[in-house]
């Protein structure tokens, strides 16, 4: 973990996950799974974790929060592109913050420190998505500024139907 951010909230900081915090991430990442009724779907190893987020061709980054020496939230992010606006952007795929700890900002700081970062970044938006039954998150993104996008729909292609689909092209 490298300290990136002091917040304006007595002991609570930010920092990055380096190698080394895997376990600390798939522990936030099985959390996040139970609060969202699909720990049946993590499949996620420390292996794959160390490959994907730590090692030469990282593809996504990961912030701690930390609040008296104890890792009490995270957000994992990663950059994408927007072709209207010419410009990168920030996708924050997981954002949790552990049940006892919530309701003090923390949850509040990783967010706006990923639009800080984006900003930063010379990133044109932030974005991620939120169950539609999540309406404790939805009332927190919405107080933040954020805008529920109702007319998207989010497709997604994995395991079998992934293969399936790749199985599809034609050389």
């Amino acid at each position: 973990m490298k300290k990136i951010s002091t917040t304006s909230m007595p002991e609570f900081d930010i920092y990055m996950a380096g190698l080394g915090d895997e376990s600390i991430v798939l522990e936030f990442i099985k959390h996040l799974s139970v609060y969202e009724k699909l720990s049946h779907e993590v499949v996620a190893t420390v292996e794959d974790l160390r490959k994907y987020l730590f090692e030469d061709k990282k593809v996504a980054e990961v912030i701690l929060g930390v609040f008296k020496g104890e890792v009490v939230g995270f957000a994992l992010f990663f950059h994408n592109f927007s072709t209207f606006l010419g410009k990168p952007g920030i996708y924050l795929e997981d954002l949790f913050v552990l049940e006892k700890f919530r309701g003090r900002g923390f949850g509040k700081s990783l967010l706006t420190y990923l639009a800080k970062l984006a900003v930063e970044r010379n990133c044109g938006r932030l974005e991620w998505s939120v169950l539609d039954w999540n309406e404790p998150a939805i009332k927190f993104y919405k107080s933040l500024g954020a805008s529920v996008m109702g007319e998207w729909l989010t497709n997604r292609v994995a395991g079998d139907g992934l293969i399936g689909m790749a199985g599809m092209f034609e050389e």
